[in-house]
């Protein structure tokens, strides 16, 4: 039986990864030209959903010195981080609403109908309270559609950082279990904010400092917020699974929402592991 420092030194990790986006848009928000590059974290949910007429997307294999492997959604959740941050500042850079720009250069209907589903349960639009930040993120994977609306709340002087509601829309075809399928989405959304804000592994001199749950930080009973789910039900459309789809949306979502509140823009995960000042 391995101890827990053991496994953490020998098990995989996740890969890391530098992804690059650029992208072209007209002063009324249609999107004309996307080039996105990620570098070794991994294929998975890289194309983009939003109907882009001049795309170059590739996915560049790297030599990493540490063992790597997979994780819930695979390399999906990094490329829906980079690409749903990036539509937040596009939507900035020409002034227009975050969900409205979305819609614009969204044709989907299934994806079209979870953002506006999420958005009518969220009250996207309505006033915050001070400090408070709303942001979005959705997309695609293993054939089922995400939409995830998350308020934040971030004092700034304490640096902290806090996720007080989230609510998700889901649509994976007929549903067959509506309770299990529930399940899977608020579990997703719970492991979500670890990989969101502060699970990272720490290393000195090729050793790794954090080893044990003491020091790696996973999501506790005092981070999760009030959780709200929306289950669209197709009954023409085959069964999907849920099991992975539902984590893509959390990291943006969070991350657009904490620009919201605060106006500093975060492009690396865990986005805040000690605290907004150091992140």
């Amino acid at each position: 039986m391995w101890t827990r420092e053991e496994e953490f030194t020998w098990a995989y990790f996740r890969p890391a990864g530098v992804i690059e986006v650029t992208s072209g848009l007209r002063s009324d928000g249609t999107i004309v030209a996307w080039e996105f590059h990620n570098y070794n974290s991994g294929e998975a949910g890289i194309k983009t959903y939003y109907d882009i007429p001049n795309q170059k997307i590739e996915f560049h294999p790297t030599r990493s010195p540490l063992r790597q492997g997979s994780y819930r959604a695979l390399a999906a959740t990094a490329n829906h981080f980079a690409r749903e941050s990036f539509m937040d500042e596009l939507a900035h850079s020409v002034n227009m609403d975050p969900l409205d720009f979305r819609l614009k250069n969204l044709k989907n209907e299934r994806l079209r109908a979870v953002f506006e589903a999420a958005a009518k349960k969220f009250g996207w639009g309505r006033a915050k309270a001070a400090g408070h930040g709303f942001g979005m993120g959705g997309g695609f994977e293993k054939a089922g559609n995400i939409a995830i609306f998350a308020e934040v709340a971030v004092d700034r002087k304490a640096g902290e950082v806090k996720v007080v509601r989230l609510v998700t829309a889901f649509e994976c075809g007929a549903i067959v279990n509506p309770d299990n399928l529930r399940n899977q989405i608020e579990g997703s959304n719970i492991m979500g904010l670890g990989g969101a804000l502060f699970e990272a592994i720490e290393f000195e001199n090729g050793r790794v400092l954090n080893g044990r749950f003491s020091s790696y930080r996973v999501p506790r009973f005092s981070d999760v917020p009030t959780i709200e789910t929306v289950l669209l039900d197709r009954k023409d459309i085959p069964s999907a699974g849920a099991g992975e789809c539902p984590m893509v949306g959390l990291a943006p979502a969070v991350g657009n929402a904490i620009f919201d509140a605060t106006g500093v823009r975060i492009r690396s995960l865990p986005m805040v592991p000690n605290g907004l000042k150091a992140g």
